[in-house]
């Protein structure tokens, strides 16, 4: 799983493998949509308006915890 963040249009990708030749990208909201590769199966999430739905509070960064664990790892986001 990766998570790539582009700052300079506020855009968010979290994808769940390699990317397949086709994906099929289904818009859910206004600020995201889902592509799906051609067995239906997710290939990844796309974020708009990234800051608003990533950033913890009101700080610049994202914060990631682990649900099994508990640990939690933040890393800085710039403007």
């Amino acid at each position: 799983m990766r998570l790539t963040y582009d700052p300079a249009h506020n855009i968010a990708y979290l994808s769940f493998a390699d990317r397949p030749a086709e994906v099929e990208t289904v818009c859910v909201s206004d600020v995201l949509n889902v592509d799906l590769a051609e067995d239906g199966t997710v290939y990844g999430i796309e974020l708009l308006d990234a800051n608003r739905q990533l950033l913890h509070g009101d700080a610049m960064r994202l914060v990631v915890t682990n649900a099994v664990s508990g640990t939690t790892t933040e890393v800085a986001l710039s403007a």
